[in-house]
């Protein structure tokens, strides 16, 4: 198999594992926010009916929130890199002086000499798309091609949102007893966050078991900071 093709398809390689980020803060936030939530509220209400009903409205107003923040938020960057772009191809043709100066700082600060620098700066004036191209990757850290689907990375991010809340609530859709429903909601959120741990290892290439175990502590001590806040609201 050629070397380039196999590398071009590992996992971390591919657009698909760019979306960890959304899947990992998606999940964590569905599931912490939940648990937290329902563990105050259960702390508070006896019937367990009325804490699902809660939950479920929690979790469908979270989904909907991360979904429209999300788009947003992806929308402003990319018209915020658009607009840095453009940004640098008016400064290209109004002021290219200013552009070899700035090769040259940058450069210097990597420790090239100025006989080192100035055949690169000779080959990228020849070219101007070949000049916007290095400016906007070492000045902005992106690729002249940036774009990032708001639609895609929005539903990517409610959708794991929505995976993350329900686990919290599946014991009070079978058992009345609060207290047992709080047990089982908590050890299924613990569950929930070892698996996704190890799903984060794999797509990252990290340790298996520290990554469920950072998920945990981190989700825990959030679930247990809602936990907290809620039942200080409910003697309130």
């Amino acid at each position: 198999m050629d070397p380039l093709k196999r590398f071009h398809n590992e996992d971390w390689h591919t657009p698909e594992g760019k979306l960890i980020r959304e899947f990992v803060f998606g999940i964590n936030d569905g599931l912490v926010s939940t648990v937290g939530f329902v563990a105050g509220v259960t702390g508070a209400l006896v019937n367990t009916k009325i804490v699902l009903m809660s939950g479920m409205a929690e979790i469908v107003a979270g989904t909907i929130s991360m979904f429209f923040g999300a788009y947003l938020a992806t929308k402003s960057q990319n018209e915020f890199y658009q607009k840095e772009i453009k940004r640098e191809k008016r400064e290209i043709t109004e002021n290219p002086n200013q552009e070899i100066e700035e090769i040259y700082e940058l450069y210097q600060d990597k420790g090239f000499t100025k006989e080192e620098i100035d055949p690169i700066v000779k080959r990228l004036m020849a070219d101007k798309k070949v000049l916007l191209n290095f400016m906007v990757q070492d000045e902005l850290g992106i690729s002249l091609e940036y774009y990032e689907k708001p639609l895609k990375i929005a539903s990517y991010t409610g959708l794991s949102f929505l995976a993350g809340g329900i686990p919290p609530l599946i014991p009070y859709f079978f058992i009345k007893n609060s207290l047992i429903a709080i047990i089982i909601s908590v050890m299924l959120s613990v569950l929930v966050l070892i698996f996704t741990g190890i799903a984060k290892a794999k797509v990252t290439k990290t340790d298996g078991l520290r990554s469920s175990a950072e998920m945990v502590l981190i989700g825990g001590a959030a679930a247990a900071a809602g936990f907290i806040c809620g039942r200080l609201i409910s003697l309130i």
